[in-house]
């Protein structure tokens, strides 16, 4: 499970360091592609392969479903982390999440978020105040 929040920067090459406690999750390797909330999402193969046949499970009739289905094919790459522990976040992934120098990457459960340290910065600052009371009312949340 992929748990806590780290600063980190991007390199000239679009290379970024994932944290030690990660690396031992992606040793097969993972899939980078866009997040929810103009973030890089990472997944491991098998959390990636698990989604993957949710989702060919919807509808090829719905547009919406179709849509979703042909960005989050596209968008995808697969990387394996080198022997520094980076894996490289290709140009159209950066420019789609904003990511300059300085990011954050956050274990998100079965997935890693990679988020511009500002937009990250936002995102706290608007959801941690509501916090509880999301957990309160939020059907789709369970504990």
């Amino acid at each position: 499970m992929f748990l806590g929040e780290y600063q980190h920067s991007l390199d000239a090459k679009g290379r970024v360091i994932l944290p030690s406690k990660f690396r031992g999750l992606l040793t097969g390797g993972c899939i980078v592609t866009r997040g929810q909330d103009a973030c890089i999402a990472i997944y491991p193969r098998d959390a990636w392969e698990e989604l993957s046949t949710r989702l060919e499970e919807s509808s090829q009739s719905a547009k919406k479903a179709r849509d979703f289905r042909r960005i989050w094919y596209a968008s995808a790459v697969e990387e394996e982390p080198d022997k520094q522990g980076r894996i490289t976040i290709p140009e159209h992934l950066r420019q789609y999440a904003g990511l300059e120098r300085d990011v954050t990457v956050a274990g998100d459960g079965k997935k890693i978020e990679i988020w511009s340290r500002e937009a990250w910065e936002r995102r706290l600052a608007e959801a941690v105040p509501a916090y509880s009371e999301i957990a309160e009312t939020d059907p789709d949340i369970v504990f």
